[in-house]
């Protein structure tokens, strides 16, 4: 199998801290790892860095000692794990996707609101989504009269950054919103007259939400739980199940994330101290077929997903419910979890993913043309 490269785009931040291995959570080594396994030599680039008109990027590389930047031909296998807000930014992946390169997760952030329009059009899937509206004063409202507990978050937010809660009891509504400490520490706000306080009217009018009903969540020790399971494509193109943990809320939170002070689990091992211990298989089984199913219809609508990273959540009697999926993983839960292996393989899909697109040329112009239409 013959040495070539292949590119990992990131963001600024991350990139400037690979020669000093100071990338945060990403892990610059396990890359180095699964793209050997693969023939590939790894290159770590950022979008500026790529010289469409020339076709050359300069990326970093390892040379056995150190991490030095190169000028290289622009890598034909591109896996995209750096966020783009700006137009320019899309625009300049769109003209480098027009040379033929094949960037995978081109898109890595999708709101919301369009995932799950997208899956709502999904018979199957439907039956596991929670009733979900675009927020306003009216929907809002409408949602409140339908059910006594919603979700508010942002469109387009990440780790639980931003996420409100509405819930009624038996005296009225009340909000639960973050502390103003700037800790991960939660306030309890009353509702006059069913109306939310002033601040947070102005937020919804700024800032897009999203209102779901929320799915009474199974718990462990009154702490609610849920499952990031990650789903990729690799070395056949097809997409498999790379593993899964469970998330449980630290005490006195409604959100699971480990960035928000959650913990990770092997999922088995939680789920039979949840669970009867004889039903946990299957509810293990019915959580992978559906985020199966949710990347399958996802990649038939989105130009070329290949790494997909889903939070499931369940209800006391083992049924799931998808909340919601993001293109760039969080992969450290499985290292968090103590699943090693498992996180080393969720960087090893990913190149095996792309060495079946530069062997099977046929197939990524098909993608290429998805991805870019015009």
């Amino acid at each position: 199998m013959g040495q070539d490269h292949v590119g990992i785009l990131l963001n600024t931040s991350m990139y400037r801290g690979i020669p000093q291995r100071r990338t945060g959570q990403e892990s610059i080594s396990n890359y180095e790892e699964a793209a050997q396994t693969y023939g590939f030599i790894p290159c770590f680039l950022r979008l500026g860095d790529i010289d469409v008109r020339k076709g050359v990027s300069v990326a970093y590389k390892f040379n056995g000692y150190d991490y030095v930047k190169s000028v290289i031909p622009t890598p034909a296998v591109i896996h995209n794990r750096a966020l783009y807000a700006d137009r320019s930014a899309h625009q300049k992946i769109r003209n480098i996707i027009s040379q033929g390169k094949i960037i995978y997760n081109v898109n890595n952030r999708y709101s919301k609101d369009v995932v799950h329009r997208l899956l709502w059009n999904d018979p199957y899937i439907c039956q596991y989504l929670p009733n979900s509206t675009s927020a306003s004063s009216s929907s809002l409202r409408l949602m409140m009269s339908r059910y006594p507990d919603l979700i508010l978050k942002p469109i387009r937010g990440s780790v639980g950054h931003g996420i409100l809660r509405l819930k009624r009891d038996k005296d009225g509504w009340f909000l639960i919103h973050p502390s103003r400490s700037g800790k991960n520490g939660w306030t309890t706000t009353r509702l006059r007259r069913e109306e939310l306080p002033v601040w947070t009217r102005r937020l919804l009018i700024h800032v897009p939400y999203l209102i779901q009903e929320r799915i009474p969540l199974a718990e462990y020790e009154s702490r609610p739980l849920d499952i990031r399971i990650t789903v990729q494509r690799g070395i056949t193109g097809q997409w498999t199940v790379t593993g899964l943990f469970a998330k449980v809320a630290p005490k006195g939170s409604f959100i699971s994330n480990i960035a928000k002070g959650g913990r990770a689990f092997p999922v088995d091992l939680l789920l039979t101290e949840v669970f009867a211990p004889h039903i946990v298989p299957t509810v293990i089984t019915h959580v992978k077929t559906l985020a199966l199913a949710v990347a399958t219809h996802l990649s038939s609508q989105l130009p070329l997903l290949g790494d997909l990273g889903m939070d499931i959540g369940l209800t006391m009697d083992g049924r799931p419910y998808f909340i919601e999926c993001n293109g760039r993983d969080q992969r450290y839960g499985f290292r968090k979890a103590e699943l090693n292996e498992t996180w080393k393989d969720t960087y090893r899909r990913p190149m095996a993913f792309a060495r079946y697109l530069l062997d099977n040329p046929t197939v990524s112009a098909l993608y290429a043309r998805k991805a870019n239409p015009n």
